[in-house]
């Protein structure tokens, strides 16, 4: 198999059991190795009490594509930690594209940069919101 057919049978594997991604109306992309991008339109239920986006769903759409990203060479992988800065409001009706790439990945341990935009779909447009999220590889396989 190669490398982006690991990935998208990993992604594939991972999406099935996904409900909250699924739940929150991610759609993804793309995938390969080391690498994912997800997309989610922003809904009434999705905003807060300022008329804007919460900003926990804007860092969950972040942390699903660095998910997949992390876990797109068929080894089980899990956040080790995660961090976010907001650089600009989400409004409803939005569609925001998380892409996430890899920086590093040495043994066990991934670092991986997000970052999540407002767009016409395209994939350009202003940016909403930086993650980095460091991963951890576990025991096991998303497919055999």
């Amino acid at each position: 198999m190669t490398p982006q057919e690991v990935a998208e049978r990993s992604a594939a594997a991972m999406w099935a059991d996904d409900r909250a991604s699924q739940a929150l109306g991610m759609r993804i992309r793309s995938v390969g190795p080391g690498r994912a991008e997800l997309e989610m339109t922003v809904r009434e239920d999705m905003v807060n009490g300022h008329g804007i986006g919460h900003g926990g769903l804007t860092f969950t759409l972040a942390d699903s594509a660095f998910a997949f990203a992390c876990n797109s060479y068929n080894r089980s992988t899990v956040a080790a930690g995660a961090e976010v800065r907001f650089t600009a409001p989400t409004r409803l009706g939005d569609l925001l594209v998380a892409v996430a790439v890899e920086r590093s990945r040495e043994g066990r341990d991934g670092v991986y940069d997000v970052t999540v935009r407002r767009t016409t779909g395209d994939g350009e447009g202003e940016l909403v919101a930086a993650f980095t999220g460091r991963s951890k590889e576990i025991r096991g396989t998303l497919f055999r």
